[in-house]
């Protein structure tokens, strides 16, 4: 499935990743990286990756992005180890250290550009 431009703007996409790790990082969620798959992927233009300390924080921190952002499609609040939340042109994966370190997104899209993001942690 392509996705869906809901974006106008050239730079919406990456303004709302980079709003996302914010939202990310103000609700303790930690490891936060940001992959632009633009002309990589024609699924969707950005990932933001983290993780939180616990499934309940990973639930914690999908539903802040949830109730300030409304995403199209949200898989694996429960049990909560990975939770991926759709906002079409950037979508969002909350992990725990475990689940993150299992499947190693990092590692299937290294060859995408990383935004540069401020991590508190």
């Amino acid at each position: 499935m392509l996705k869906k431009n809901s974006n106008p703007s050239p730079h919406a996409a990456r303004d709302q990743a980079l709003e996302l790790a914010r939202m990310i990082r103000d609700k303790k969620g930690q490891a936060i990286c940001i992959f632009d798959l633009r002309g990589i992927s024609p699924i969707t233009d950005f990932f933001v990756i983290a993780e939180g300390l616990s499934e309940v924080h990973n639930r914690t921190i999908a539903d802040h992005l949830a109730a300030n952002e409304k995403p199209n499609h949200t898989e694996g609040r429960d049990p909560g180890c990975w939770v991926l939340l759709d906002f079409i042109d950037v979508i969002v994966h909350v992990f725990s250290r475990e689940t993150r370190l299992f499947y190693g997104l990092e590692r299937l899209w290294g060859d995408a550009p990383r935004i540069e993001f401020e991590n508190d942690d």
